[in-house]
């Protein structure tokens, strides 16, 4: 990610020190600090962004029935309470660097937790599930000794984890009902490179990586698209173009990521009220953001709206899984993507609030609840 500071916070298992549960280190707790609960609402979405823990906001019953998704990311081995829902969400960062212990630690927690359906991915600091990086990389994140794979692909997706109800996804689509609706969700663990990570690509490798990403219900990736709650701490958009290009043409009813941490927030967007993207033309950009209707909450910049306006990528614009005329259908159809940065880790301006340090998981780092209708 882009905040070396942050790097060295999160890079606490390379001197062999473990990360220690948020529990044992905040000096503060949720109740002592205040919440300012915030949802948004479309039609057929509701999202809780900001709520009081006590008080969890029910699902939705009106205009028939509703699926609840329960979004984090970026938890790094901690563990904090998690709201119960139909289908939890990770947007990888599942651990500070990837050792078989912090995987036990973090797994332990998840299998513990009672969603019917965790879809989980990893993220850029879960190494040695980038098999080919970490082979040549492994020294420089772990000296004193390389993390064996099989134990930690065990824990993702063996016996424990499907009794568990846990889906592991490494560019992959996965298909799933709860009360008899169907859902799919493709996850990838991928973003623009930064400091030679895991899961890090090149500016020339982006479209490749993103053009495999095929029409879905749910889309889970590591980073975030460019503009789009990906602004560090230091004011640069750091998150994907080629991504940001590509997902009026997929108008995924929900889009969580996480990444960078102080980016956390949601926003709901209105794709009717977008040109006909039949119409543009090579890299042509729209400044149409009064054009636009963007229901945020969070961080969201003033060019969210410009940055969703579709590129069209070098070569061809067929992308696998979208030659179907029902999935094509399906897609032109949506209106409204839910967009999340879930990401947990307090950071930025929003880790201090009234005085205190907002806790792991705290106020304006919250799980994301979002309902969608079915």
């Amino acid at each position: 990610m882009s905040l070396r500071n942050h790097l060295k916070s999160l890079m606490a298992g390379r001197s062999g020190s473990p990360l220690l549960l948020h529990h044992d280190t905040e000096a503060s707790t949720s109740s002592d600090i205040p919440y300012s609960p915030s949802s948004l609402t479309s039609t057929d979405a509701i999202v809780h962004l900001e709520y009081e823990p006590a008080q969890i906001p029910a699902k939705p019953t009106q205009d028939g029935s509703w699926t609840r998704f329960i979004c984090i990311s970026d938890t790094h081995s901690r563990t904090f309470d998690v709201p119960d829902g139909d289908v939890l969400l990770h947007s990888g960062d599942l651990t500070p660097t990837g050792s078989v212990e912090h995987f036990k630690r973090t797994m332990e927690w998840l299998y513990k937790l009672p969603h019917a359906h965790k879809i989980i991915i990893a993220g850029n600091h879960d190494l040695p599930l980038h098999r080919d990086w970490y082979e040549t990389n492994h020294e420089r994140w772990h000296a004193r000794g390389k993390q064996p794979l099989e134990p930690i692909l065990d824990m993702l997706k063996g016996d424990k984890a499907r009794r568990h109800r846990i889906v592991y996804l490494q560019d992959e689509r996965y298909e799933f009902r709860v009360d008899g609706r169907a859902w799919s969700v493709y996850g990838s663990p991928w973003s623009p490179e930064f400091f030679n990570w895991a899961f890090n690509y090149t500016s020339d490798e982006a479209e490749g990586i993103i053009s495999r990403i095929p029409p879905t219900d749910i889309l889970l990736t590591h980073g975030p698209p460019y503009k789009v709650f990906d602004r560090v701490k230091f004011g640069d958009n750091v998150g994907c173009q080629v991504l940001a290009g590509r997902l009026p043409q997929l108008r995924p009813r929900l889009h969580v990521f996480g990444h960078i941490h102080e980016a956390h927030g949601a926003q709901i967007v209105d794709w009717d009220t977008m040109p006909d993207l039949a119409n543009f033309v090579d890299d042509t950009e729209w400044d149409v953001a009064s054009d636009v209707t963007i229901h945020s909450a969070g961080s969201a910049n003033e060019d969210t709206a410009a940055a969703l306006q579709p590129k069209e990528l070098s070569g061809s614009t067929t992308f696998p899984g979208t030659t179907s005329a029902t999935e094509e259908s399906i897609v032109s159809g949506r209106r409204f993507t839910v967009f999340a940065n879930a990401a947990n880790w307090p950071s930025g301006a929003r880790a201090s609030r009234d005085g205190a340090r907002v806790p792991f998981a705290g106020p304006g780092f919250q799980p994301v609840i979002v309902d969608l209708k079915n």
